[in-house]
């Protein structure tokens, strides 16, 4: 074997699947087909990370050096234009900077609260992602190859086989699609990815205009929306003509200009255009993640508009959920059903995913019934439980994984609680392994998981957690069923 788990595509979700694989103590190889320049090409734009996001991140230490390329990325833009009226990222920046959590739905924007300790949305360029990400990979040892194309997959039942474009193999226990809306991976295992068919076309482009000024960032143009980034030459702009006729050719600039016009109304002329991209509302789900040694993650699991900002949190939280579970099993101390839970976990979450971004897209659609919809969700946005219901949804921290457990903490994320002589109870998951605290005889169950599980000593009764390596709660607040949850998800002893 040349590795324990093969990676195909080492993006920002096979990067942070591969570090929580290392950490848990198994040997990942990372196989990415992009070079530095397509690289470039696919960040553009700004990404942002939801706040569930940001709070499985935390858990490893990695909110720290994002923030700071955030923040960094910010003092550069500040240098540059001054955002144009009704730009929908830079009221988020505007949010950010004041400290409190933010996003939007469909444009409408959804502001919270602050005072929480973990930043809840950070906005980055999608390299800066990868780079931190890349960095924490290279700190661990995990092995990447870049320029490095499969063209071929076979499970042979005892592991799985990839062939690469030179013609060499890689052989490992498990591989795992991290590969992309177009995922080879999915495709060769036979994954059925039904869904619906693209109804719109957006394009984000580098570009230079005649007159700056001569448009205004809107989501209500005549013919769609036209955004103009806090980074300065990127322009985005969506029109609802049924979606691309072809993705991969270059956006040129007399097609981004005539889509200026379009939307805007405008006769804007398009001077230069150094690189674009186009993309589409194209929804579809892979019907399961997982087929025999080979799994999905990220969007070769998942396609959707990028409307709302979703899609990349989606697939890092597959990674965060994915990684110890994957480790577990390969190391030998759980047994395979435990990869059932991930599709059974995660597919929920995609598909309502997939129903609220179907549903921002059709908010943003042009028109005097869609314009006299939005005025009456802005309205019933303003009553605070509708506001926290869209905000939990927008970030995905409405995630429950256990909806019909006992104990209202069971399948949750675990609660942001510092525990007197331990500290914060989050920032004890930073190695990989689970968690078990509350009084002695709760502990004495944790014997032999010790390399998996962390126990928590002088713990106050009232904390009586077992706690997944991804934050999750598993049990909580009774010793009745511990012994169960232990074996589901550590594997007996």
């Amino acid at each position: 074997m040349d590795a324990d788990v093969l990676i195909v595509g080492g993006g920002p979700v096979g990067l942070l699947l591969a570090c929580e694989l290392k950490v848990a103590g198994v040997d990942p190889l990372v196989l990415e087909a992009a070079t530095g320049r397509e690289r470039v090409t696919r960040s553009l734009g700004l990404r942002s990370l939801n706040g569930r996001t940001m709070h499985t991140l935390g858990l490893r230490g990695l909110v720290e050096p994002l923030a700071e390329a955030q923040w960094a990325l910010f003092d550069q833009l500040a240098t540059g234009r001054e955002p144009a009226e009704g730009d929908i990222v830079a009221g988020l920046v505007n949010t950010l900077r004041q400290g409190v959590s933010s996003g939007h739905f469909s444009g409408l924007p959804l502001i919270g609260e602050p005072g929480n300790r973990t930043p809840e949305i950070l906005l980055l360029k999608q390299h800066q992602l990868e780079r931190v990400l890349a960095d924490r990979a290279a700190e661990l040892g995990v092995g990447v190859r870049s320029g490095c194309r499969v063209v071929e997959i076979a499970d042979e039942g005892t592991g799985v086989v990839a062939t690469l474009a030179d013609g060499g193999t890689v052989r490992a226990g498990y591989l795992v699609g991290c590969d992309g809306g177009r995922s080879l991976v999915r495709k060769r295992s036979g994954i059925p990815f039904s869904g619906t068919s693209a109804t719109m076309t957006g394009r984000t482009v580098v570009a230079e205009l005649a007159d700056p000024g001569a448009i205004t960032s809107s989501l209500r143009g005549p013919g769609g929306l036209v955004n103009q980034s806090l980074v300065p030459g990127e322009i985005a702009t969506i029109e609802f003509d049924g979606g691309p006729e072809e993705r991969d050719l270059p956006v040129t600039a007399e097609e981004f200009q005539e889509s200026i016009r379009r939307v805007s109304g405008t006769d804007a002329v398009v001077t230069r255009l150094e690189a674009g991209i186009r993309y589409s509302d194209n929804t579809r789900h892979a019907e399961t993640y997982r087929r025999g040694r080979i799994l999905l993650a990220g969007d070769a699991a998942h396609v959707h508009s990028p409307i709302g900002g979703q899609g990349l949190n989606l697939g890092l939280q597959d990674a965060a959920n994915l990684g110890w579970k994957l480790a577990l099993v390969v190391r030998g101390q759980a047994p395979e059903r435990l990869l059932d839970t991930y599709t059974a976990e995660r597919h929920p979450v995609a598909a309502r995913v997939l129903r609220n971004t179907r549903a921002q897209v059709a908010l943003m659609r042009p028109g005097p019934q869609v314009d006299a919809l939005r005025e009456v969700l802005t309205e019933v946005l303003e009553f605070p439980e509708t506001k926290r219901h869209f905000i939990a949804m927008a970030n995905g921290t409405d995630i429950d994984y256990a909806p019909d457990a006992p104990h209202p903490l069971i399948g949750r994320f675990l609660p942001d609680w510092e525990i007197e002589g331990a500290g914060w109870l989050r920032d004890l998951l930073r190695d990989g392994r689970g968690l078990l605290t509350g009084p002695s005889e709760t502990r004495a169950a944790a014997k032999g998981r010790e390399d998996h599980l962390r126990v928590l000593e002088g713990a106050p009764d009232q904390a009586a957690l077992l706690v997944r390596p991804d934050g999750y709660v598993a049990w909580a607040g009774a010793e009745a069923g511990l012994a169960e949850a232990l074996d589901t998800w550590f594997g007996p002893r």
